[in-house]
């Protein structure tokens, strides 16, 4: 058995599309920060068993359809890049039958399906420890982009790319890093969970909609993308937060204004979203600068980006403007953030009515490495019989 933890990303230059669904080839390259483990993680057990009759998947403590497309089109590739792998002759045959049947455990410690890259992190997860099992070790971006596009992206740490590709088998649309976690160590993400109930329209069936619907989005893709990725790049690379944060900010804005250009419309924002946007802007403004940044994906949670020295102040406007409801101690997870009170100044500026309890808990974390793997047996989801553990 192998156990990995896998963590969930969040994307500037959103994938926008897919040019082959059945393949899962993005229209545009797009980049992305992998979050650190520590506070946000999908936890994958897999395990394959001559005593196993079927494969099984159980997401969060429950059985789901092993037969989803998705799924399968993983598994396929996985045990045809074994076959291959023994075929070869090269090295020893992985030590268990490519007949076996897997089971398969995955929980992730943060909301599944409200546009936090759940898919992402599971399927680079599932990726990473099926590819233990079977005894692959060649690239795994086709593998994990299978499952979820985003997912190439995961299998790695820091500042990710996903490149398109111009090839129609898909063969050079591959992930690869930009810079490691290492490389900006001052970088802090604030996850600002609005709704952890699952989104009315899937990140899959709305964009492509948008494909098939939005002038705007094939123009994004073909006329301002290509760009915007040379930009972020150079930002990252120079870890030029000014760059680095309005580009996110406007990709983000982009991005929505093609789920509303789709027909019919999609609109994952909510109230408290925008509130979220104002919120951004006022504190910048009263700056002067760009301080903080927001991007949100297929969802109403936001991901806002600052640097460390910024966040006490920040986290202290949000709770001034989405105060705790009854959670006041547990309304801050992650890593420690100190304590700070706001100048009359900055709370003037902010000019809001506060909203209690619209910002239901914040996550704090920063870049973090790909996926790791754990060898304490007690930290497998799978028992000896291959089935789920009892929650503890």
């Amino acid at each position: 058995m192998y156990l990995m933890l896998q963590d969930r990303t969040t994307g500037n230059g959103y994938n926008g599309g897919k040019r082959d669904e059945d393949l899962v080839l993005p229209i545009n390259s797009s980049l992305s920060v992998t979050l650190h483990q520590d506070q946000l993680k999908t936890t994958t057990t897999a395990a394959i068993s001559k005593d196993f009759t079927e494969d099984r998947i159980w997401l969060n403590g429950r059985e789901e359809d092993v037969g989803q497309p998705r799924l399968q089109a993983c598994l396929r590739e996985i045990r045809r890049l074994a076959r291959k792998r023994r075929s070869t002759g090269d090295e020893d045959p992985p030590p268990l039958s490519l007949s076996y049947k897997v089971h398969i455990a995955s929980v992730n410690n943060f909301p599944t399906a409200a546009g936090l890259a759940s898919s992402a992190a599971g399927y680079a997860c599932l990726a990473y420890a099926l590819a233990r099992v079977y005894g692959v070790d060649s690239d795994l971006s086709e593998v994990a982009r299978r499952g979820s596009g985003s997912a190439c992206r995961s299998l790695y740490g820091g500042f990710v790319e996903w490149q398109m590709g111009e090839r129609a088998d898909g063969k050079d649309s591959v992930a690869r890093q930009v810079a490691p976690e290492s490389h900006w160590p001052e970088l802090r993400v604030l996850i600002l969970v609005v709704s952890a109930e699952r989104k009315l329209m899937g990140s899959t069936a709305g964009m492509q909609t948008s494909v098939e619907t939005s002038p705007l989005l094939r123009f994004r893709a073909e006329a301002v993308v290509p760009g915007r990725m040379v930009e972020m790049t150079h930002c990252v690379r120079e870890r030029d937060f000014q760059g680095f944060g309005r580009l996110t900010m406007k990709d983000s804005n982009q991005f929505h204004a093609t789920c509303l250009d789709t027909f019919p419309p999609i609109s994952y924002l909510s109230d408290i979203s925008r509130r979220i946007v104002r919120l951004v802007h006022c504190f910048n403004a009263h700056h002067g600068q760009t301080k903080v940044a927001y991007t949100f994906d297929a969802g109403p949670n936001a991901v806002v980006f600052t640097l460390d020295d910024t966040v006490p102040e920040f986290v202290a406007a949000v709770r001034h403007c989405f105060p705790p409801e009854s959670n006041g101690d547990k309304f801050l997870k992650g890593l420690p953030v100190r304590p700070a009170s706001l100048s009359d100044e900055l709370r003037a500026a902010l000019d809001v009515d506060p909203t209690p309890g619209g910002v239901k808990y914040i996550i704090a974390t920063q870049v973090g490495p790909g996926p790791q793997t754990l060898d304490d047996p007690h930290a497998h989801l799978l028992g000896p019989d291959g089935l789920p553990k009892p929650a503890a």
